[in-house]
């Protein structure tokens, strides 16, 4: 059985029972970064083998992850914070598993996604997830643009080193659109700043962000104006 199973995005105790003694009975964790994996299981006092399990080695992994299960041995698939599959290695091992009819289960937990949106204040009952927004400023544009167009709101992954410049864009886009950068989420300085793309800039110009960053764009049916940070 390959077990995916959620690990915390920051805080190491937003784990849960059932995803504890998951990681405490399988035959091996397969992992994004065993180094980074080591202070999770350590904290919790697991010991298991541990396989690295990333994007540069994910094919070669997968096949022999396969073979693993095939011969019955029992794997946990975690990525460095999250769920496995959401903007992380995961998708191609699942689809190896259900060509070679191999049973799997999801082991539910913590996503930025979810909880940067309902911390937004902004709409939640329908939104689009839009992974990392473009790096080169026309993909970049081009994704806020529809962004900026849909009628549900749209959740983004973005670099602290180009926040200023996709700030930049929304007071083009669309000025008075409701915003939040949803920054370190579940760490000691989580963050929820809302704001107009003005007012987000003028901060950030004056505080340059660190760390994690979900944004979230309010859709184009949004009706209520969330308040700024104070």
């Amino acid at each position: 059985m390959l077990y995916i199973v959620g690990t915390p995005i920051g805080n190491l105790t937003d784990i849960t029972l059932r995803a504890l003694e998951t990681l405490r009975t399988v035959d091996l964790i397969a992992c994004e970064d065993t180094r980074h994996s080591l202070r999770l299981l350590g904290r919790h006092d697991i010991h298991k083998p541990l396989v690295s399990f990333h994007e540069h080695n994910e094919a070669r992994r997968t096949q022999e992850l396969v073979v693993r299960l095939r011969e019955g041995a029992s794997v946990a698939l975690i990525t460095d914070a999250g769920l496995p599959s959401i903007s992380d290695p995961g998708a191609r091992l699942v689809r190896a598993c259900l060509e070679a009819g191999l049973p799997y289960t999801v082991i539910p937990g913590p996503s930025a996604v979810p909880t940067a949106l309902i911390g937004s204040g902004l709409a939640a009952d329908a939104f689009y997830y839009g992974g990392f927004l473009p790096p080169k400023s026309g993909g970049r544009e081009r994704e806020l643009q529809r962004a900026v167009e849909r009628e549900e709101t749209s959740v983004f992954f973005e670099s602290p080193h180009r926040l200023e410049r996709t700030l930049e864009v929304l007071t083009r886009l669309a000025p008075e659109r409701p915003l939040c950068v949803a920054r370190e989420l579940t760490k000691q300085f989580e963050e929820f700043r809302r704001g107009n793309a003005g007012e987000l800039l003028a901060h950030y110009r004056a505080h340059p962000p660190r760390g994690e960053i979900t944004f979230v764009v309010a859709g184009s049916g949004e009706r209520v104006r969330p308040p700024t940070a104070e």
